[in-house]
């Protein structure tokens, strides 16, 4: 599970199963996002598959370096940590909004549309960026006795 955290919203991503593929999920609002996202984790840790962790989105400057939003972000990750008892990890996030938007231009035309679902595909980016800098590399893959790859 992986959240994009920001100023008026949250977004909010899963991973199948397999841990494989990110999709969008919802997007919080309001006062209360942290107990919300809390009682989010605890909903989806209680289903059949379960959760194995939480990917928190690490805002940062081009360059790689902290900037005025990341402490927010720090601070949310912490407090997800604190309540949840689930291993919690940042993902640097820059650029996932611009991509978030770019994947999200290609099936809706209309911008409103978008922005409302901006955030959670930026939360499904991080994820999928998460998942995809902890896959083994396909050179990693043995052959198996009758020729295939696992």
């Amino acid at each position: 599970m992986a959240f994009d955290v920001g100023r008026k919203r949250t977004g909010v991503a899963v991973s199948d199963p397999t841990g494989t593929l990110a999709r969008p999920l919802a997007c919080l609002e309001g006062a209360g996002v942290v107990d919300d996202a809390v009682a989010l984790v605890a909903k989806l840790a209680a289903e059949e598959e379960g959760l194995g962790g939480i990917v928190v989105g690490r805002p940062t400057r081009l360059d790689g370096s902290d900037n005025d939003e990341t402490p927010r972000a720090l601070a949310f990750a912490d407090e997800l940590r604190r309540r949840c008892g689930l291993p919690v990890a940042t993902q640097d996030e820059r650029l996932t909004s611009i991509e978030a938007e770019r994947r999200l231009a290609v099936r809706e035309r209309d911008w409103r549309k978008r922005k409302a679902r901006l955030d959670a595909a930026a939360a499904a980016v991080i994820l999928q960026d998460y998942i995809d800098a902890r896959a083994p590399a396909p050179d990693a893959l043995e052959d198996d006795d009758d020729g295939s790859q696992r």
